[in-house]
Protein backbone atom coordinates (compact mmCIF):
# COMPACT_ATOMS: atom_id res chain seq x y z
CA UNK A 1 0.00 0.00 0.00
CA UNK A 2 1.48 3.61 -0.37
CA UNK A 3 2.34 5.54 2.26
CA UNK A 4 -0.30 8.34 3.57
CA UNK A 5 0.05 11.45 1.77
CA UNK A 6 1.58 14.52 4.88
CA UNK A 7 -1.13 16.42 6.11
CA UNK A 8 -0.74 20.28 4.87
CA UNK A 9 -0.40 22.31 8.56
CA UNK A 10 -3.00 25.41 8.09
CA UNK A 11 -3.26 28.37 10.52
CA UNK A 12 -6.08 26.34 12.44
CA UNK A 13 -4.45 23.76 13.65
CA UNK A 14 -1.72 24.10 16.36
CA UNK A 15 1.40 22.93 13.65
CA UNK A 16 0.85 25.46 11.82
CA UNK A 17 1.21 28.06 14.28
CA UNK A 18 4.24 29.55 16.23
CA UNK A 19 1.88 29.29 19.44
CA UNK A 20 4.42 27.74 22.51
CA UNK A 21 5.86 28.34 25.79
CA UNK A 22 6.52 32.31 25.11
CA UNK A 23 2.26 33.04 24.63
CA UNK A 24 1.42 30.89 27.78
CA UNK A 25 3.60 32.75 29.24
CA UNK A 26 2.90 36.12 28.38
CA UNK A 27 -1.23 35.40 28.71
CA UNK A 28 0.13 34.16 32.93
CA UNK A 29 2.35 37.21 33.37
CA UNK A 30 -0.88 39.57 32.38
CA UNK A 31 -3.67 37.10 34.16
CA UNK A 32 -1.33 37.73 37.49
CA UNK A 33 -0.82 41.69 37.06
CA UNK A 34 -4.87 41.53 37.23
CA UNK A 35 -4.50 44.32 34.87
CA UNK A 36 -6.15 43.72 31.51
CA UNK A 37 -7.30 46.86 29.81
CA UNK A 38 -4.40 48.77 28.08
CA UNK A 39 -5.48 51.89 29.16
CA UNK A 40 -4.04 50.89 32.70
CA UNK A 41 -1.33 48.20 31.78
CA UNK A 42 2.16 48.12 30.13
CA UNK A 43 1.76 45.50 27.19
CA UNK A 44 -0.16 47.65 24.75
CA UNK A 45 3.01 50.04 25.26
CA UNK A 46 5.63 47.52 24.70
CA UNK A 47 4.32 46.13 21.84
CA UNK A 48 4.11 50.08 20.35
CA UNK A 49 7.88 50.21 21.02
CA UNK A 50 8.57 46.84 19.85
CA UNK A 51 6.62 47.44 16.72
CA UNK A 52 8.29 50.96 15.78
CA UNK A 53 11.69 49.72 16.63
CA UNK A 54 11.19 46.76 14.15
CA UNK A 55 10.03 48.62 11.29
CA UNK A 56 12.78 51.85 12.09
CA UNK A 57 9.64 54.22 12.52
CA UNK A 58 8.96 56.33 15.44
CA UNK A 59 5.21 55.98 16.39
CA UNK A 60 3.46 53.14 17.16
CA UNK A 61 -0.87 52.23 17.62
CA UNK A 62 -1.86 48.99 18.94
CA UNK A 63 -5.92 48.44 18.32
CA UNK A 64 -7.89 45.76 18.29
CA UNK A 65 -8.04 44.65 14.73
CA UNK A 66 -6.46 44.97 11.18
CA UNK A 67 -9.78 46.88 10.34
CA UNK A 68 -9.41 49.18 13.16
CA UNK A 69 -5.92 49.96 12.26
CA UNK A 70 -7.20 50.94 8.74
CA UNK A 71 -9.53 53.30 10.87
CA UNK A 72 -7.23 54.97 12.40
CA UNK A 73 -5.51 55.76 9.34
CA UNK A 74 -8.70 57.05 7.89
CA UNK A 75 -9.72 59.11 10.55
CA UNK A 76 -5.82 60.10 11.26
CA UNK A 77 -6.22 61.60 7.25
CA UNK A 78 -8.93 63.50 7.92
CA UNK A 79 -11.78 61.37 5.53
CA UNK A 80 -14.76 62.74 6.12
CA UNK A 81 -18.52 63.18 4.21
CA UNK A 82 -18.18 63.37 0.31
CA UNK A 83 -14.74 62.80 0.16
CA UNK A 84 -12.77 60.20 -2.02
CA UNK A 85 -10.25 57.10 -1.14
CA UNK A 86 -8.73 55.41 -3.82
CA UNK A 87 -8.01 51.84 -3.53
CA UNK A 88 -7.58 48.55 -5.07
CA UNK A 89 -10.89 46.26 -5.85
CA UNK A 90 -8.70 43.09 -4.31
CA UNK A 91 -8.79 43.47 -0.87
CA UNK A 92 -10.35 42.14 2.24
CA UNK A 93 -13.47 44.20 3.05
CA UNK A 94 -11.96 45.98 5.40
CA UNK A 95 -9.41 47.87 3.14
CA UNK A 96 -12.69 49.91 2.87
CA UNK A 97 -15.14 49.25 5.48
CA UNK A 98 -13.57 52.45 7.47
CA UNK A 99 -14.27 54.93 3.83
CA UNK A 100 -17.87 54.05 4.41
CA UNK A 101 -18.35 54.47 7.78
CA UNK A 102 -16.84 57.61 7.12
CA UNK A 103 -19.31 59.02 4.63
CA UNK A 104 -16.55 58.70 1.91
CA UNK A 105 -16.59 56.99 -1.52
CA UNK A 106 -14.21 54.59 -2.10
CA UNK A 107 -12.89 54.90 -5.73
CA UNK A 108 -11.29 51.57 -7.26
CA UNK A 109 -8.64 51.92 -9.43
CA UNK A 110 -7.60 48.90 -11.60
CA UNK A 111 -4.75 46.54 -11.14
CA UNK A 112 -1.84 45.09 -12.39
CA UNK A 113 -2.72 42.13 -14.61
CA UNK A 114 1.08 40.71 -13.63
CA UNK A 115 0.34 40.82 -9.92
CA UNK A 116 -3.38 42.14 -9.04
CA UNK A 117 -1.44 44.97 -6.72
CA UNK A 118 -2.56 48.18 -7.71
CA UNK A 119 -1.81 50.09 -11.04
CA UNK A 120 -0.29 53.12 -10.21
CA UNK A 121 -1.34 54.63 -13.14
CA UNK A 122 -5.13 53.73 -13.15
CA UNK A 123 -4.14 55.32 -9.79
CA UNK A 124 -3.63 58.86 -11.23
CA UNK A 125 -6.51 58.55 -13.51
CA UNK A 126 -8.45 57.72 -10.31
CA UNK A 127 -7.83 61.35 -8.75
CA UNK A 128 -10.25 63.85 -8.69
CA UNK A 129 -10.14 67.35 -6.28
CA UNK A 130 -12.67 64.93 -3.95
CA UNK A 131 -9.31 62.53 -3.27
CA UNK A 132 -8.33 62.95 0.04
CA UNK A 133 -6.04 59.41 0.48
CA UNK A 134 -4.95 56.56 -1.45
CA UNK A 135 -4.77 53.19 -0.07
CA UNK A 136 -2.29 50.29 -1.02
CA UNK A 137 -2.70 46.66 -0.33
CA UNK A 138 0.66 44.64 -0.72
CA UNK A 139 -1.26 41.74 -1.91
CA UNK A 140 -0.30 38.35 -0.69
CA UNK A 141 2.80 40.04 0.28
CA UNK A 142 4.18 40.92 -2.96
CA UNK A 143 4.94 44.63 -3.15
CA UNK A 144 2.88 47.48 -4.71
CA UNK A 145 4.60 50.33 -6.61
CA UNK A 146 5.26 52.24 -3.80
CA UNK A 147 7.64 54.01 -5.58
CA UNK A 148 5.58 55.44 -7.74
CA UNK A 149 2.69 55.45 -5.42
CA UNK A 150 4.48 57.80 -3.45
CA UNK A 151 5.77 60.25 -5.91
CA UNK A 152 2.07 60.66 -7.31
CA UNK A 153 0.51 61.00 -4.05
CA UNK A 154 3.36 63.46 -3.27
CA UNK A 155 2.90 65.70 -6.08
CA UNK A 156 -1.25 65.95 -5.63
CA UNK A 157 -0.79 66.34 -1.44
CA UNK A 158 -2.21 63.20 -0.45
CA UNK A 159 -1.48 60.88 2.21
CA UNK A 160 -0.57 57.11 1.01
CA UNK A 161 -1.68 54.22 3.32
CA UNK A 162 0.08 50.96 2.65
CA UNK A 163 -1.99 48.21 4.30
CA UNK A 164 0.16 45.44 4.84
CA UNK A 165 -1.71 43.36 6.30
CA UNK A 166 -0.34 40.59 4.08
CA UNK A 167 2.86 41.56 4.12
CA UNK A 168 4.89 41.45 7.40
CA UNK A 169 8.57 41.74 6.57
CA UNK A 170 7.85 41.89 3.19
CA UNK A 171 10.47 44.11 0.59
CA UNK A 172 9.99 46.23 -2.46
CA UNK A 173 11.79 46.26 -5.14
CA UNK A 174 15.15 48.62 -3.83
CA UNK A 175 14.89 46.46 -0.34
CA UNK A 176 12.66 48.74 1.74
CA UNK A 177 10.18 47.43 4.58
CA UNK A 178 6.66 47.39 3.15
CA UNK A 179 5.45 49.88 5.32
CA UNK A 180 8.33 52.48 5.75
CA UNK A 181 6.88 54.69 1.87
CA UNK A 182 3.37 55.48 3.19
CA UNK A 183 2.85 58.07 6.08
CA UNK A 184 0.99 55.08 7.95
CA UNK A 185 1.21 51.43 8.05
CA UNK A 186 -1.51 49.14 8.68
CA UNK A 187 -0.64 45.76 9.91
CA UNK A 188 -3.10 42.74 10.88
CA UNK A 189 -2.62 40.17 13.34
CA UNK A 190 -5.57 38.10 12.23
CA UNK A 191 -5.82 34.27 12.82
CA UNK A 192 -4.55 33.84 9.37
CA UNK A 193 -1.79 35.98 9.47
CA UNK A 194 2.12 35.63 9.10
CA UNK A 195 1.35 35.99 13.47
CA UNK A 196 -1.59 35.64 15.38
CA UNK A 197 -2.96 36.98 18.31
CA UNK A 198 -6.69 35.84 17.57
CA UNK A 199 -7.04 39.45 16.38
CA UNK A 200 -5.09 42.76 16.34
CA UNK A 201 -3.92 45.55 14.97
CA UNK A 202 -0.99 47.86 14.67
CA UNK A 203 -0.52 51.25 12.50
CA UNK A 204 2.80 52.86 12.42
CA UNK A 205 4.20 56.50 11.15
CA UNK A 206 6.34 58.99 11.62
CA UNK A 207 4.71 62.18 11.66
CA UNK A 208 3.67 62.79 15.49
CA UNK A 209 0.62 64.45 14.39
CA UNK A 210 -0.83 61.62 12.27
CA UNK A 211 0.21 59.35 15.47
CA UNK A 212 -1.16 61.78 17.89
CA UNK A 213 -5.10 61.56 15.81
CA UNK A 214 -4.25 57.85 15.37
CA UNK A 215 -4.02 57.12 19.23
CA UNK A 216 -6.88 59.97 20.43
CA UNK A 217 -9.29 57.78 17.55
CA UNK A 218 -8.22 55.00 19.51
CA UNK A 219 -9.37 55.64 22.73
CA UNK A 220 -12.84 57.42 22.45
CA UNK A 221 -10.70 61.01 21.53
CA UNK A 222 -9.73 61.04 24.93
CA UNK A 223 -5.82 62.17 25.51
CA UNK A 224 -5.76 60.45 29.76
CA UNK A 225 -2.98 62.45 30.62
CA UNK A 226 -4.78 65.93 30.68
CA UNK A 227 -8.08 64.54 32.48
CA UNK A 228 -11.38 62.97 31.19
CA UNK A 229 -11.55 65.51 27.94
CA UNK A 230 -12.35 64.12 24.37
CA UNK A 231 -10.98 65.84 22.23
CA UNK A 232 -12.46 64.77 19.21
CA UNK A 233 -14.57 62.04 18.12
CA UNK A 234 -13.03 59.01 18.57
CA UNK A 235 -13.97 54.91 18.87
CA UNK A 236 -13.16 52.23 21.59
CA UNK A 237 -10.07 50.32 19.59
CA UNK A 238 -7.91 49.45 22.90
CA UNK A 239 -6.18 46.23 22.35
CA UNK A 240 -6.86 44.18 25.46
CA UNK A 241 -3.61 43.14 27.27
CA UNK A 242 -3.77 39.74 26.73
CA UNK A 243 -3.94 40.17 23.26
CA UNK A 244 -0.82 42.98 23.50
CA UNK A 245 1.00 39.88 25.66
CA UNK A 246 0.80 37.32 22.76
CA UNK A 247 1.34 39.91 20.25
CA UNK A 248 4.32 40.74 21.55
CA UNK A 249 5.46 37.20 22.09
CA UNK A 250 4.59 36.58 18.32
CA UNK A 251 6.30 40.01 17.61
CA UNK A 252 9.91 38.47 18.34
CA UNK A 253 8.87 35.35 16.23
CA UNK A 254 7.95 37.26 13.17
CA UNK A 255 11.12 37.06 10.92
CA UNK A 256 11.68 33.33 11.55
CA UNK A 257 7.93 33.07 10.06
CA UNK A 258 8.78 34.86 6.84
CA UNK A 259 11.97 33.45 6.75
CA UNK A 260 10.70 29.76 6.82
CA UNK A 261 7.84 30.82 4.79
CA UNK A 262 10.06 31.98 1.69
CA UNK A 263 12.19 28.79 2.07
CA UNK A 264 9.53 26.54 1.14
CA UNK A 265 8.36 29.21 -1.35
CA UNK A 266 11.57 29.16 -3.47
CA UNK A 267 11.74 25.31 -3.52
CA UNK A 268 8.09 25.33 -4.35
CA UNK A 269 9.25 27.91 -7.23
CA UNK A 270 12.27 25.68 -8.19
CA UNK A 271 10.43 22.80 -8.81
CA UNK A 272 7.81 24.25 -10.84
CA UNK A 273 10.27 25.84 -13.41
CA UNK A 274 9.34 24.89 -16.75
CA UNK A 275 5.78 24.11 -16.07
CA UNK A 276 3.58 24.91 -19.08
CA UNK A 277 0.53 26.86 -17.85
CA UNK A 278 0.94 28.29 -14.69
CA UNK A 279 3.15 30.79 -13.43
CA UNK A 280 4.09 33.13 -10.27
CA UNK A 281 1.92 36.46 -10.00
CA UNK A 282 4.50 38.89 -9.57
CA UNK A 283 8.15 38.78 -8.57
CA UNK A 284 9.72 36.41 -5.67
CA UNK A 285 12.29 39.07 -4.77
CA UNK A 286 10.96 40.43 -0.74
CA UNK A 287 8.09 38.95 -1.18
CA UNK A 288 6.40 38.05 2.39
CA UNK A 289 4.46 34.40 1.03
CA UNK A 290 1.12 35.14 2.99
CA UNK A 291 -0.42 33.23 0.27
CA UNK A 292 1.69 32.04 -2.90
CA UNK A 293 0.04 33.45 -5.95
CA UNK A 294 -0.48 31.97 -9.62
CA UNK A 295 -1.81 33.03 -12.86
CA UNK A 296 -3.36 29.99 -14.54
CA UNK A 297 -5.54 29.85 -17.66
CA UNK A 298 -8.57 28.49 -15.79
CA UNK A 299 -8.46 28.77 -11.68
CA UNK A 300 -11.82 27.36 -11.34
CA UNK A 301 -10.92 24.11 -13.27
CA UNK A 302 -7.04 24.53 -11.22
CA UNK A 303 -8.64 24.83 -7.92
CA UNK A 304 -11.14 21.71 -8.44
CA UNK A 305 -7.96 19.57 -9.53
CA UNK A 306 -6.28 20.71 -6.43
CA UNK A 307 -8.63 20.18 -3.99
CA UNK A 308 -9.44 16.09 -5.33
CA UNK A 309 -5.58 15.75 -3.85
CA UNK A 310 -5.88 17.87 -0.52
CA UNK A 311 -3.97 20.66 -1.87
CA UNK A 312 -6.19 23.88 -0.49
CA UNK A 313 -6.72 26.51 -3.31
CA UNK A 314 -8.43 29.78 -3.64
CA UNK A 315 -9.35 30.38 -7.54
CA UNK A 316 -9.28 34.58 -8.01
CA UNK A 317 -8.80 34.96 -3.85
CA UNK A 318 -12.20 36.78 -4.02
CA UNK A 319 -15.84 35.66 -5.05
CA UNK A 320 -15.82 39.53 -6.17
CA UNK A 321 -14.41 42.62 -6.61
CA UNK A 322 -15.01 45.02 -3.33
CA UNK A 323 -17.19 47.11 -5.34
CA UNK A 324 -19.47 44.05 -6.58
CA UNK A 325 -20.89 43.92 -2.86
CA UNK A 326 -24.05 44.92 -1.66
CA UNK A 327 -22.74 46.94 0.70
CA UNK A 328 -20.23 49.14 -1.33
CA UNK A 329 -22.77 51.39 -3.32
CA UNK A 330 -22.37 52.36 -7.21
CA UNK A 331 -20.63 49.26 -7.94
CA UNK A 332 -21.11 47.89 -11.67
CA UNK A 333 -19.42 45.29 -13.58
CA UNK A 334 -16.45 46.56 -15.86
CA UNK A 335 -15.31 48.87 -13.52
CA UNK A 336 -11.92 47.33 -13.52
CA UNK A 337 -11.16 44.90 -16.42
CA UNK A 338 -7.96 43.46 -14.59
CA UNK A 339 -9.22 42.92 -11.86
CA UNK A 340 -12.32 40.71 -12.67
CA UNK A 341 -9.99 38.68 -15.01
CA UNK A 342 -7.72 37.92 -12.54
CA UNK A 343 -10.70 36.94 -10.20
CA UNK A 344 -12.94 35.13 -12.61
CA UNK A 345 -10.18 32.99 -14.56
CA UNK A 346 -6.34 33.67 -14.20
CA UNK A 347 -5.45 34.43 -10.39
CA UNK A 348 -4.74 30.89 -8.29
CA UNK A 349 -4.18 31.73 -4.35
CA UNK A 350 -2.44 29.04 -2.74
CA UNK A 351 -2.74 29.31 1.23
CA UNK A 352 1.38 28.71 2.79
CA UNK A 353 2.44 27.96 5.68
CA UNK A 354 5.45 28.72 7.60
CA UNK A 355 5.91 25.18 8.98
CA UNK A 356 5.65 23.71 5.37
CA UNK A 357 8.62 21.03 5.39
CA UNK A 358 10.74 19.56 2.28
CA UNK A 359 7.58 16.97 2.02
CA UNK A 360 5.06 19.47 2.21
CA UNK A 361 6.32 21.55 -0.54
CA UNK A 362 7.07 18.23 -2.70
CA UNK A 363 3.22 17.49 -2.26
CA UNK A 364 1.81 21.09 -3.25
CA UNK A 365 4.15 20.95 -6.28
CA UNK A 366 3.25 17.23 -7.20
CA UNK A 367 -0.66 18.51 -7.23
CA UNK A 368 0.25 21.08 -9.65
CA UNK A 369 2.64 19.41 -12.19
CA UNK A 370 -0.84 16.72 -12.55
CA UNK A 371 -3.49 19.61 -12.64
CA UNK A 372 -1.17 20.88 -15.39
CA UNK A 373 -1.61 17.74 -17.52
CA UNK A 374 -5.47 17.43 -16.75
CA UNK A 375 -6.45 20.99 -17.18
CA UNK A 376 -6.49 22.33 -21.21
CA UNK A 377 -4.25 25.20 -21.29
CA UNK A 378 -5.38 28.62 -22.39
Amino acid sequence: MPEPEIPLPTVLDPDGRTIGAQEREAVLRVLDSAVLCSAFGAEARSLEAEMAALYGRPHAVACSSGTAALHLAVAACGVGPGDEVVTTPISDFGTVAPVLVHGARPVFADVRAADGNLDPDAVEAAITPRTRAVIAVHLFGGAADVARLREICDRHGLPLVEDCAQAWLGEDAAGRLLGTVGDIACFSLQQYKHITAGDGGLAIADDPALARRMRLFMDKGWDRSEGRIHREMGLNYRMPELVAAVARAQLAKVGGVVRARRAAAGRLLDALEGLDGVALAGEPTGHAWWMVPLLVGDNARWAKKLAAEGVPALPGYLERPLYANPAVPGGRTGLCPRAEELIGRTLLALPWNEAYGAGHVDRVAGALRRAARRVPAG
